[in-house]
């Protein structure tokens, strides 16, 4: 899957392959350097830790994850289009995933670096919502993420005990996790649709409402008669009934 005749890529070969032989907790730059063939300026420029190497990993392998990816077919389910890209995904990490075991391994000890691939891994899976034609923005890819970060740690882990070439127990066991996601997703969207219901109905009576409610009328004060006038000023005669 890698260029090596890309600097970039080599470093990170090299990280990979002595992990799987030697450990990561213990792994040197330097020695990641010697092993690539490149100095350390070139490294220093291109790389600056290890954690910085694994996420470079990461975004390799969705770069070429990503290249895969053909438009979304409408008849196709997004569940079974989000299959095919992890399943993609796990195919293009294959030669690395004795060096990757190992990783996982060592990073059990280092939480912090843990949470650096932590991190790496849900923009990962971000892209790969996208590239199976999934909203992964607002509310609902706000809901949707963190699940699916979950599921890939689960399958991550069945994948990397997984010695059948076809990656059977893989397969069987995402495909369970996401039809079961699909389901609470679903029933999430329900409840979600049900209270927005609700409220405009609430905001609808109200509004319904006011605008039955009387307007009160003003009321005119009716005029005072004033004592009757003779003209020159003085009180007239009365008015006749």
């Amino acid at each position: 899957m890698l260029d090596l005749s890309d600097n970039k890529q080599k470093i990170i070969d090299a990280a990979l392959k002595l992990a799987e032989s030697d450990g990561w907790r213990g792994l040197s730059l330097d020695r990641i350097a010697n092993r690539a063939g490149v100095s350390l300026v070139e490294f220093r420029r291109l790389f600056s830790s290890k954690a910085e190497i694994l996420t470079g990993f990461t975004r390799m392998v969705d770069e070429k994850g990503l290249a895969q990816v053909t438009p979304a077919d409408a008849e196709i389910s997004s569940r079974d289009r989000l299959f095919d890209v992890l399943m993609t995904r796990f195919e293009l990490m294959g030669p690395y995933k004795g060096a990757l075991k190992r990783i996982r391994d060592d990073l059990r000890f280092h939480p912090a670096q843990a949470t650096v691939q932590l991190g790496a891994a849900a923009r990962s899976l971000y892209w790969m919502m996208v590239a199976a034609g999934i909203d992964a923005e607002g509310g609902r890819g706000a809901l949707r993420l963190p699940g699916l970060i979950a599921v890939y740690g689960q399958i991550f882990d069945i994948w990397l005990d997984d010695d059948d070439p076809g990656m059977a127990r893989t397969m069987a066991a995402l495909d369970s996790r996401l039809r079961r996601g699909e389901r609470i997703i679903q029933r999430a969207d329900d409840l979600g649709e049900a209270a927005r219901s609700f409220c405009d109905r609430i905001f609808w009576a109200k509004d319904r409402m006011r605008s039955k409610k009387p307007v009160p009328e003003t009321e005119t004060p009716a005029p005072q008669a004033g004592p009757a006038t003779n003209g020159s000023g003085g009180p007239g005669p009365a008015p006749a009934i």
